[in-house]
């Protein structure tokens, strides 16, 4: 997301990391934005401090595109203080402090925080392993509990906003008191942070939430949080992408299945999601047995492998699901579509030989090309390897972990390794979009999988006649049809193409006179297999464009007695304008070229 800054940051940093060792960064590595940024989070803290010395500081570490900082306030705080904090943070930033690191005892660290009257601090220390390294940064009088790394002083710091504000619950837990978390921002240069802004305010007008309102495709209700409501276009949209997702499939040879969304405790335990998994699953008790709401599809699909016999003959097996999964995030975390508590996954299950594993994943990479190209989205990929909490052998992700990288090697695919972030089963590939104002979001993944078939004892013939264990692919593409919408709407302004707009074509005529006429060509344009609509209302045209603009309908058809006469309909188009009279054989042709109006 920063590479259109980068080529501006070329000055070294100097940076204290979290060994004490001084490294020089530039601003273009990772380690080094988040260096800079993190010490814009304590000159943050300490300007609040400065003005607010009964505050208490929580946790304030640097993030994706910036920075953030909690603090309980023993007053109404709002974002009128924010310019306050900045000035001071200025002030901070001119003062050049150095920043020191040092070490403390664990008693001397945890006398020091109760002195100094950090009561969140001293929870920090005790919650640490008692032979942990206890690191402290100092600039000026302000000092923080803080493992680092820091740039050398707070002057490095040219440029910073602070950006909003929002409730926090200490350590993210419920039951914990809410904390005021101040946000914030930071750049080397004045130039690079206005065009971080331009960005934010952009994001700011694409917000999904407000244009899915707006645009009646989604709503979210107090009765049920997490849990989004599709309305009519919502609905529109989200089965034209299941519509293409099922062409899409059926052409790559797939098979749809259906799987319940309850299923018993015993399935969950075998799947190995009951231990590893079981924080974020809702659970129900039916005729005195515990049962678990899917959050994914994986172990229902492995139950529909065993049904029968297989062969090798009849693998690779594509087994595809759209399955509705239930997810126990906590409410903090909710935002709009792209964090929800339900969602429809689209699932893919491929059953395959050891053999097959190049040829498999390759196909699954060439799919997922197809989609994101069709939408328009750039992006880039991650090989995630085995974590910590992780089931299998070593000889297992050994060769799942080589199955997955030889795919995308021998594609010639750029990918980053992500060590460690593998599902607890398996390693996997991330795809990561970019939208049209240079955002990235995760949604495709293709998971390796040896472990569900062993745990489910799952078998085909081989060619040998003898027993063998297929291996598994779990692959999305959406990753969920609800988040895919989210990211659709935004990354189009909810200006959608053509073929995917829930209202292809608005007709309005100029009074209730004319209302006849638009009404056949509706019914000539519905025959073709379009989607349009008909605004009866009694208003004013100006109001009636303004209004189909506002929708953004790809075309408006205005007819009036003109129109009416010749046989012709006035026509408007979103994105270019007025393009005059013509037929409505005309205007067809202008659909079939615009994209494929029947894609």
């Amino acid at each position: 997301m920063e590479k259109i800054f980068q080529e501006n940051f070329q000055e070294k940093m100097k940076v204290t990391m979290k060994d004490g060792s001084v490294a020089e960064l530039d601003f273009e590595t990772e380690e080094g934005r988040r260096a800079f940024r993190h010490t814009a989070a304590h000159i943050l803290a300490q300007a609040v401090k400065r003005l607010y010395p009964s505050a208490k500081c929580a946790i304030g570490p640097a993030i994706a595109d910036g920075f953030y900082y909690d603090f309980d306030f023993d007053f109404d705080f709002s974002e009128k203080n924010l310019a306050e904090i900045e000035k001071e943070m200025q002030k901070i930033v001119r003062e050049n402090l150095p920043l020191r690191r040092y070490t403390l005892s664990r008693a001397d660290a945890l006398s020091q925080m109760a002195q100094q009257n950090e009561p969140y601090k001293v929870q920090l220390i005790e919650d640490l392993p008692e032979d942990a390294p206890l690191s402290f940064y100092a600039q000026g009088e302000y000092t923080d509990l803080c493992a680092g790394p820091h740039v050398s002083d707070t002057g490095v710091i040219k440029a910073f906003k602070l950006t909003g504000i929002a409730g926090a619950y200490w350590r993210g837990d419920e039951k914990n008191r809410m904390l005021t978390r101040i946000y914030g921002t930071a750049f080397p240069t004045d130039a690079a942070l206005a065009q971080h802004l331009q960005r934010i305010e952009e994001a700011r007008k694409r917000d999904h939430r407000r244009l899915g309102k707006e645009l009646g495709i989604f709503a979210l209700m107090d009765e049920g949080p997490g849990f989004p409501f599709f309305l009519p276009n919502g609905l529109i949209l989200k089965n034209l992408l299941i519509d293409y997702w099922r062409r899409l499939h059926a052409e790559n040879g797939y098979q749809e299945i259906s799987t319940p969304v309850i299923l018993n405790r015993t399935l969950w335990e075998t799947s190995g999601h009951w231990a590893h998994y079981r924080e974020n699953m809702y659970t129900t008790v039916i005729d005195d047995a515990d049962y678990a709401i899917k959050p994914m599809n994986c172990p229902g699909g492995m139950l529909v492998y065993k049904m029968k016999p297989h062969s090798y003959r009849e693998l690779p097996l594509r087994v595809g699901e759209l399955g509705l999964i239930h997810r126990n995030e906590k409410s903090g975390t909710l935002h709009g579509l792209m964090r929800v508590r339900c969602c429809t996954q689209d699932d893919a299950h491929i059953f395959m030989t050891e053999e097959q594993i190049p040829a498999e994943i390759e196909g699954v990479i060439r799919l997922i090309d197809e989609v994101y190209s069709k939408f328009g989205f750039k992006y880039h990929v991650e090989l995630s390897t085995r974590p910590e909490n992780s089931i299998g052998s070593d000889a297992d992700w050994e060769l799942a972990t080589n199955g997955l990288r030889g795919a995308l090697d021998s594609l010639r695919m750029p990918y980053t390794v992500n060590e460690g972030d593998g599902a607890f089963y398996g390693p996997k590939i991330d795809f990561h979009l970019e939208d049209s104002i240079g955002r990235t979001w995760q949604c495709g993944t293709i998971q390796l999988d040896f472990q569900l078939p062993q745990r489910f004892e799952a078998e085909y013939t081989g060619a040998d006649g003898a027993r063998h264990r297929p291996i598994m692919i779990h692959r999305v593409v959406f990753g969920s049809i609800e988040r895919f919408i989210g990211i659709l709407i935004e990354h189009y302004a909810g200006k959608f193409p053509l073929w995917l707009a829930p209202v292809q074509i608005k007709l309005l005529p100029i009074s209730d006179r004319f209302c006849a006429y638009a009404g056949q060509i509706e019914a000539a344009l519905k025959s073709r297999g379009l989607r349009c609509q008909t605004d009866t209302r009694s208003e004013k045209i100006g109001y009636k464009i303004r209004e189909a603009r506002l929708e953004r309908i790809p075309y408006m058809l205005i007819v009036g007695e003109k129109e009416e006469e010749s046989t012709q309909v006035s026509v408007r188009s979103r994105d270019n304008g007025d393009l005059g009279s013509m037929t409505v054989e005309a205007f067809l042709d202008i659909l079939q070229k615009d994209s494929g109006a029947c894609s």
